[in-house]
């Protein structure tokens, strides 16, 4: 989130930051009965007397802590991304494998938005599992049907058809 500071400066603050108004000339703050809507408005709280303006301004102790943690969790993340070798553990092993997925995609592209650029319109065929399950059929049908009407390969279809139902099924716990 985007706030100004006390000096009309733009500064970046953590989304969900505490807030609190701090007079200009008394450095009178509280925390209590914000307005968004009163910014700027005169202090009369703090010295006898004071109009000076009051700004809303970010509680820094809670962005201090809200960064700690973000940092924490950023090399927690960043060890956990570590074990897990893609290049190594996915694209060394698989490589011929993800080239035939990749074409998947784009004939899939092609087909289902075409003229556009290399897309997952995800709403436009839902069914994962069905769809696999075909595919494996028709790979298995007559002695290992290896290729699609299309000319693509029955297996690419169903590794796709794999990693989208995974894919799925990991958005979903994010949510």
């Amino acid at each position: 989130m985007i706030v100004k500071d006390i000096f009309g400066r733009e500064i970046e603050v953590p989304d969900g930051t505490k807030f609190k108004w701090k007079c200009d000339t008394c450095n009178f703050e509280d925390s209590s009965g914000w307005n968004e809507q009163q910014e700027p408005f005169r202090c009369q709280k703090g010295k006898p007397q004071c109009e000076g303006k009051v700004h809303h301004i970010p509680d820094w102790e809670d962005v201090v802590v809200k960064e700690a943690v973000k940092i924490i969790n950023t090399k927690e993340e960043a060890a956990r991304r570590k074990g897990q070798p893609v290049a190594t553990g996915v694209l060394a092993y698989f490589p011929d494998a993800l080239l035939a997925v990749a074409e998947v995609s784009r004939v899939g592209n092609d087909q289902h938005n075409p003229g556009q650029p290399l897309h997952w319109a995800k709403d436009k065929s839902t069914d994962e599992p069905d769809a696999l399950a075909r595919h494996l059929i028709d790979h298995l049908r007559g002695g290992g049907e290896k290729f699609d009407s299309d000319g693509v390969r029955h297996a690419a279809k169903i590794a796709w058809r794999a990693l989208a139902l995974l894919q799925r099924e990991i958005d979903a716990e994010k949510k």
